[in-house]
């Protein structure tokens, strides 16, 4: 991986905002049933409360890309959104009890994570040079994993030394500030 590639600003706010929207979704796959074991919910509804969270990010990745591509989504709109819907999720799991947190929770972090997946790989495509195109997709892709596991990490670290509902609202303020910081680097397109 070249550091010409990695300091690039094309580069950091898209793999940023694909980071964050990892980290959100490897959170709340790993927490959503944590949260509904805590409520007292049964593997059946906290499993079924994880697909909604893959269903609402298959279901809006599309929509996501044809928004962009025909210019009724820009990055910096589309972004900021993502990451404060994937953020209000977390808001919602720590502070709606029960069922309708989880599912607020859900939809909410699946619907923001699959609108930031298309944006933040069609934005380092577009702005990477023809002959480093795979090694900027590829050093993206380290990002991705940096948040899938750094997500679940972040959250566990301040539950264990705390509570759950502080774990979640951590996260939530992580999500907040990528939602400041990444989309503002990106132009007005």
């Amino acid at each position: 991986m070249s550091w010409h590639v990695v300091v690039r600003p094309e580069f950091l706010s898209p793999t940023v905002v694909l980071a964050a929207s990892t980290a959100a979704l490897s959170a709340g796959v790993g927490f959503l049933p944590v949260l509904g074991a805590a409520s007292g919910m049964n593997a059946f509804v906290t499993g079924a409360g994880v697909s909604i969270l893959s269903a609402c990010a298959v279901l809006a990745q599309p929509w996501a890309g044809r928004a962009l591509d025909s210019k009724r989504l820009s990055y910096r709109a589309g972004s900021a959104a993502g990451l404060l819907l994937c953020a209000a999720g977390f808001i919602a799991a720590a502070t709606i009890p029960g069922l309708a947190g989880l599912l607020a929770c859900a939809i909410a972090i699946g619907s923001g994570a699959g609108v930031l997946t298309p944006l933040g790989f069609a934005l380092l495509a577009a702005s990477a040079p023809a002959e480093r195109l795979g090694e900027t997709l590829g050093a993206a892709e380290v990002g991705r994993e940096l948040g899938d596991a750094g997500g679940p990490l972040l959250v566990a670290a301040i539950s264990a030394a705390s509570t759950l509902s502080l774990g979640l609202l951590g996260a939530a303020m992580a999500l907040l500030a990528a939602a400041v910081i990444a989309p503002a680097a990106f132009s007005s397109r």
